[in-house]
């Protein structure tokens, strides 16, 4: 054999080599390109998934009251608390503290449609107030899974005056997680310095309509 011929056949065998590790290369990057397209098409599902869950929620949030801020009489409230696993009540009187959380209730109403924002007039509901140890108004009753985990009292907790915005208002209402924040603000701290708690807000209290 001449070195003409042995020099083609070290170069037929170099052009094999190479053509079959460039077939190797090629399957493993369609094999890639296919997983790709897998992952991708598994996470579309899955998105597709969850915003039909979560239009499914809103929908039933807005058919229960949620994205407003009404008023109801007292004996509706059992009922509105236990339908909804999240709800702030406002209780007021017709004074000009109460309209200043009135305001940035009606706006937080529209934000946070995940959370029903309701109002009841302190002085008409005797038996709520005195179950619910409402004391101070206006006071906010943070409710979870039909039990006060929380209030709100005054504007103590808001800088100690009526001028604190919707945000700091917002911020509070998070640190109870009675509405979904996905700010940074809702891991600071609030205005005061120390959160001023009553006896009523050691504990929750289980919103049964019995005593």
């Amino acid at each position: 054999m001449d070195e003409t011929q042995v020099k083609q056949i070290l170069e037929q065998q170099v052009l094999t080599v190479a053509k079959a590790v460039e077939d190797k290369i090629n399957d493993e990057i369609a094999a890639l390109d296919r997983i790709d397209l897998d992952d991708l098409e598994a996470l579309r599902e899955r998105r597709l998934q969850q915003m039909k869950k979560m239009a499914e929620k809103r929908s039933r949030w807005i058919s229960l009251g949620h994205g407003e801020y009404s008023e109801i009489p007292e004996k509706e409230f059992f009922a509105a608390v236990k339908a909804s696993e999240r709800v702030v009540c406002h209780f007021y009187r017709e004074n000009w503290p109460c309209k200043v959380m009135d305001k940035h209730l009606s706006i937080l109403a529209k934000q946070h449609v995940e959370t029903r924002f309701l109002k009841v007039h302190a002085e008409k509901s005797p038996f709520l107030t005195e179950k619910l140890r409402i004391l101070v108004l206006p006071t906010l009753a943070l409710v979870k899974n039909a039990k006060v985990e929380d209030y709100v009292v005054g504007f103590d907790e808001l800088g100690g005056t009526d001028s604190f915005s919707t945000e700091e208002l917002e911020e509070r209402l998070a640190k109870s997680q009675v509405i979904f924040f996905e700010g940074e603000a809702s891991s600071r701290p609030t205005k005061s310095n120390k959160t001023k708690r009553s006896v009523r807000q050691s504990e929750a209290a289980d919103l049964s309509d019995s005593d």
